[in-house]
């Protein structure tokens, strides 16, 4: 978790708390250790946030504050909307979740005639019909994705040949129908496309691709759409 999440999680369970909330529940709520929550009470205390208490006792957000409205336009709201609707149409559990949790956090601080247009929406976005991805938990990929580490993949080409890949995963494209990792295969020594839905299993290794500064990403991104081809 970013630490300005946390800052922002820290703020809203005491928001809601009927009495002193310690900070070894703080610690336990968020997922850290209690000297990180010592810190992020002290940053919010410099900051102005009023928090009163101290560690051993628990602490209480003195009644009257709350954060600043967000102001967005009613267009705006409806991007919002139509952008964590569409995520249902990948499939993706944890990016779904993930935009639930996007919401429910702008409503908080939306104003009241914004955050009733933020509940009940008037714009839709058709489900989409992407393959499931039984052998790969895409969390893991972007994981993997964001801290350079290879994967290795049991993947079933379009003819029904399967074949074992170490690969470098650089990104993924969702598509209405499909997901597709691109990567650098080791096998094919090129950049290739890999359906999710095609891979029968797949870990995560410890070792390491390098990043060279962006390289493969810029590598990736220059490729005309259907150059980097689908793995065979």
């Amino acid at each position: 978790m970013r630490r300005a999440d946390r800052l922002f999680d820290i703020i809203q369970i005491l928001r809601t708390a009927v009495k002193p909330v310690t900070a070894a529940a703080l610690a336990e709520e968020l997922e850290v250790n209690v000297r990180t929550v010592y810190r992020d009470v002290a940053t919010l205390q410099a900051r102005r946030v009023p928090i009163e208490g101290a560690a051993g006792i628990g602490y209480m957000l003195r009644n009257g504050f709350d954060l600043p409205p967000l102001m967005f336009t009613t267009e705006e709201v409806d991007a919002i909307v139509l952008g964590a609707q569409m995520l249902k149409r990948i499939r993706d559990p944890k990016l779904q979740q993930a935009a639930e949790s996007v919401l429910a956090k702008i409503a908080i601080v939306l104003p009241d005639l914004q955050r009733r247009h933020l509940a009940t929406p008037t714009v839709y976005v058709a489900g989409g019909k992407p393959g499931p991805a039984p052998g790969v938990d895409l969390s893991e990929v972007r994981s993997a994705i964001h801290e350079t580490h290879k994967m290795r993949i049991a993947y079933t080409d379009e003819k029904g040949t399967t074949s074992q890949r170490t690969i470098w995963p650089i990104a993924m494209a969702y598509y209405t129908d499909a997901t597709l990792i691109g990567a650098w295969c080791e096998l094919r020594r090129d950049y290739r496309h890999f359906r999710v839905d095609r891979i029968a299993s797949s870990r995560v290794l410890e070792e390491r691709f390098p990043a060279d500064n962006g390289r493969l990403m810029k590598e990736w991104l220059s490729l005309r759409p259907g150059r980097a081809e689908a793995a065979h």
